[in-house]
This record gives C-alpha cells, structure tokens and sequence, in this order.
C-alpha cells in the first residue's frame, strides 16, 4: 500500500505582520492507503484549520499537501475543482443534503457531476446503499429522514464516487448516541470491506476509537501518536486515547 496522503511541514499564519497566530506550525505525516485515521486535540488546536488546509478549502501560509504524490497548494480554477470531484469525498457535521431531491438523487448528484454513464447509477447507488444500511430511505426527502440516516446518506454521497481520500468533519457531532455509532460502525465498514481511505477531525473519544491511528495536535502541532494493535478491542483503544487526553492537557471537557 502507498501513501495517499502527505502533509509535510504544513504552516498556516492568520493575521498581519507583528501580530501573526500560528493556527500551524511545522506539520508533517502521512497517511497510507486503507488507512482510517482520527485528528484530535483542543478547540483552537488547529485540526480544523489542518483539515480545512487538506480539502482545499483553505490555504497553507508554507509547506506542501501532497495526495497521490500531487501537490495540491498550488492549484487553481478548475484543475482545483476537478481535484475536489475526483479525488476528494467530504462529510460534514451538518449532512448538507439538498432538501430538494431525495436520498437516491442526493447520492446520484455526486456521480452526475462526474459524467458516469446513466445506466451505471442504479447499481453503484444501490450497493452504496446496502453497505450503508439505507436502502429503505433511498426513496425519502432530507425531512423525512432522522439524522443519523441524513449522515449516513451523506457518507454514501462521500463515497460513492470512490475518492482517493475521505474527509470527515465532526462527522457525528450533531447525532445521538444511537446513531452516532450506527455511522461509525458504517464508516468503519467502508474502511475494511470497501477499503475506504479516512481522516476524520473529531474532538470525542467514543468516536476517534473507531479509527486505526490517532493524531493528536496542541498548539498547531503534532503532540503525539497511537496506533490500534491489531489484537486490541476498540475499548482498549477508546482508554489508551483517555490516557493521551489526560497528559495532553487542556479543557477535557472539549475533548470527551
């Protein structure tokens, strides 16, 4: 497996000079294909601003963003959206779902915009669907759904134009605990069974223990790093990820 994602000395600035805010300072790490990766750390660490820096939506001050060993910092125009169509799938706290079309054209939209062949929607969709356990929603509005189903519908739309790379923002954090971990446990089955390539930001313990590997950031840079043993139960993880917490610091109670 190759690296599909590397971020090598990552800095973003904010402000003028003689009042500058290091959001990022020095980052670098990589993140190997198949891979289920979890950014943690504090409000106002700088995982926001590092995953905003990585979809594109905001821009480095130095240091390269490479996906697929392409350097994506200094893309523009239409080279930067036909990155973010073909390589790039998002999913967002808030589902952003058009509330015009249904959970099947919802998904198909992502696809259409990729010029696939109409015959080749249905049978795409529907395997998505099935992975994701929303096959008896396909037919629904965004107002009709729960939000745990809009998620899922919005992890499908992420997915189903098989990205390089999935981003993930806070992916349940307007969830309940029902259904924050039905989606977690549909993200991880992408991971394993579709071989899904995910970083995810997240600031709850309960959900970054899904992931395989966590990063955790302090003040714009990488304080540390755990990995899951293969033998290891998600519990055991969820505690070593309470451990790192405790000694990173901070207001834990904007991390668990």
């Amino acid at each position: 497996m190759g690296k599909v994602l590397e971020v090598i000395n990552a800095e973003k600035y904010y402000g003028e000079k003689g009042n500058l805010t290091k959001a990022l300072n020095d980052v670098s790490f990589s993140v190997e294909q198949g891979e289920f990766v979890g950014i943690m750390g504090a409000s106002g660490s700088g995982k926001t601003t590092l995953l905003n820096c990585i979809s594109t939506i905001d821009r480095l001050t130095g240091g390269q963003v490479l996906i697929e060993e392409k350097n994506i910092v200094g893309l523009r125009g239409e080279k930067l959206n036909q990155f973010r169509r073909d390589y790039l799938g998002f999913i967002f706290q808030d589902f952003n779902l058009l509330d015009t079309m249904t959970a099947y054209e919802n998904i198909a939209l992502a696809l259409t915009i990729q010029n696939r062949k109409v015959k080749d929607l249905d049978e795409i969709i529907k395997k998505t669907a099935v992975a994701l356990g929303i096959e008896d929603v396909l037919e629904k509005y965004p107002y009709q759904m729960s939000g745990g189903q809009k998620q899922r519908v919005a992890c499908a739309r992420a997915v189903v134009t098989e990205p390089k790379l999935i981003l993930a923002d806070e992916p349940t954090g307007a969830l309940d605990s029902k259904a924050s971990k039905m989606l977690l446990e549909s993200m991880k089955t992408l991971n394993e069974e579709m071989e899904s390539t995910i970083l995810m930001v997240t600031h709850d313990a309960f959900t970054a223990s899904y992931a395989s590997r966590i990063i955790f950031i302090k003040d714009g840079k990488i304080f540390s790093e755990i990995r899951k043993d293969e033998k290891e139960s998600r519990k055991e993880f969820f505690a070593k990820i309470i451990d790192v917490m405790s000694v990173l610091g901070g207001d834990l109670n904007e991390l668990v």
